[in-house]
């Protein structure tokens, strides 16, 4: 008997397959260039001398190229400072934050917890309105916040957005796995700690994600409550005070941050303190999201399900 060494034929792709695979490249392409091109251009910008980027025509790759921008921004007052208190906010503040809502989250989802659904509700309401700007701030007056380093952190340690989210997440959670580590003598720290907890990493790791941005990026905290604390100035702050200053000089007005700060940027080019700031801004915080990438999709998915 003769036995049949002939490879099976590719089965071709269908004629819509083929439209929906070319157009969906396609999309995905133009969607790439439209999301780097600005980051890009911002890099080669920042690297580029200011007076010959005023001249324009840069896109991806600096032509003079020059780091004047960076050390003019990094030797500015108060940056280094704010660094520090940046990266201390954005550490405690992840971590405090993120066991507050952990724990919070476990409490509303355990079915025998009587208030879950008044609590939820209550949390709910507060995503929508608030006390407003003023009675915000006499509440922290009353409570010795202001002038303090623990107002970036108290006041925004409980979400109730991230508490939903993680709630979701833990309701999910097969009851049967708790049920059978309370047989053998578990408490529910225990649950959480053992059971729960090294199940929720991809909800943990979005929220922390989440959490970390908001601290990184946050700046006008540091201006309502520190202003004239320069010991608890922030990252952001002194950016963003760097930028109005450069931004002044360039337009030739005054009313700058600080007189060195003016006396600093004197000598350099708006457009490259910008670029060079902004990606200053940016870059801890791209450099953090490939190590979060493969909990961040699933916890988006699954804590997004609604009950």
């Amino acid at each position: 008997m003769s036995i049949n060494t002939m490879k099976p034929k590719k089965k071709k792709m269908a004629t819509e397959d083929l439209i929906f695979t070319i157009f969906n490249t396609t999309i995905m392409v133009l969607f790439t260039i439209v999301t780097l091109y600005p980051i890009l251009n911002t890099l080669a910008i920042s690297f580029n001398e200011g007076s010959d980027a005023v001249r324009g025509g840069i896109h991806l790759l600096p032509r003079v190229f020059s780091l004047k921008s960076y050390k003019t921004v990094i030797k500015t007052e108060g940056i280094i400072t704010g660094a520090k208190i940046t990266v201390l906010r954005t550490v405690i503040g992840t971590l405090s934050s993120l066991i507050a809502n952990a724990l919070l989250s476990f409490i509303l989802s355990r079915k025998r917890f009587l208030f879950k659904s008044g609590l939820s509700l209550f949390w709910i309401i507060t995503m929508y309105a608030n006390g407003g700007l003023i009675p915000t701030m006499v509440l922290f007056r009353s409570l010795n916040l202001i002038g303090t380093f623990w107002v970036y952190v108290i006041p925004g340690m409980v979400s109730a957005f991230n508490v939903m989210v993680m709630r979701t997440y833990m309701a999910g959670i097969p009851d049967s796995l708790e049920e059978s580590a309370q047989l053998e003598g578990a408490g529910y720290m225990t649950v959480f700690l053992k059971i729960i907890s090294p199940l929720c990493k991809p909800v943990y790791a979005t929220i922390a994600l989440f959490v970390a941005v908001y601290h990184w990026n946050s700046w006008f905290d540091a201006m309502l409550y520190n202003r004239t604390n320069t010991k608890y100035t922030t990252l952001q702050y002194e950016l963003q005070k760097l930028l109005a200053s450069v931004t002044a000089q360039g337009q030739g007005g005054g009313g700058g941050a600080a007189s060195q700060t003016d006396a600093t940027v004197a000598t350099v080019i708006p457009i490259t303190i910008r670029s060079a700031a902004t990606i200053l801004t940016m870059a801890p915080i791209i450099a953090l999201y490939p190590f979060l990438q493969r909990y961040f999709v699933t916890g988006l998915t699954i804590g997004g399900v609604k009950e």
